[in-house]
């Protein structure tokens, strides 16, 4: 072992010293990363005692301040990645809450089945069509949707327009435009069922 690490070995054999010698620097490398002054100082809180129990193995290829910033780098990317994991967790759990008060998705149970059948129609669509006040109601209902589904329904429904048309008007996807109006149509059902039946 060359005189440099033995050097080396003794700054690492001396942890009381180290948070005196690079507490500061260690605080601020990991402050500018974090920008929250307690989770820094956790940071380093955990990089010395991870450094403490690794210490035996301690090579002396690099500086003690190398070699703790290189712990406390492996201690900002676990930090990262669990804040990421966190914070995708409570996206999912958002759009679970919001999936849970979407009222088509309240329709149906787990299984993709009907909660409630809806009640069977025993009017002709074409002669309710005729009839103002279904109008009326159609058009209360419709303006109840969004403004993109309730156009794409119309389209569809009362201008018979093909989906292509459809896609190019709204500049959406084939796919877009079977889930806006299948959304449409569900919504209809319920809002009819509600004000008309």
């Amino acid at each position: 072992m060359g005189p440099n690490k033995i050097e080396k070995r003794t700054e690492i054999d001396d942890p009381e010293s180290w948070v005196d010698q690079y507490g500061g620097f260690l605080y601020r490398f990991a402050l500018s990363r974090v920008k929250e002054p307690a989770i820094a100082e956790d940071l380093v809180q955990e990089t010395f005692l991870a450094a403490l129990s690794a210490r035996k193995n301690f090579q002396g290829r690099s500086s003690a301040r190398t070699w703790l910033i290189s712990i406390l780098k492996h201690k900002l990317v676990d930090h990262i990645r669990k804040r990421v994991r966190e914070q995708t967790s409570d996206k999912i759990e958002s759009l679970s809450d919001a999936a849970v008060n979407d009222p088509i998705d309240a329709s149906f149970n787990n299984a993709g089945g009907w909660q409630t059948r809806p009640a069977k129609w025993t009017i002709n669509p074409t002669k309710l069509y005729e009839q103002k006040e279904f109008i009326d109601v159609l058009y209360s209902c419709l303006g109840e949707l969004p403004e993109r589904q309730a156009k794409a329904f119309m389209m569809r429904e009362i201008d018979g327009r093909t989906t292509d048309e459809i896609c190019k008007d709204l500049n959406i996807s084939a796919t877009n435009s079977w889930v806006m109006l299948y959304r449409a149509r569900m919504w209809l059902r319920k809002c009819l069922e509600s004000k008309w039946l």
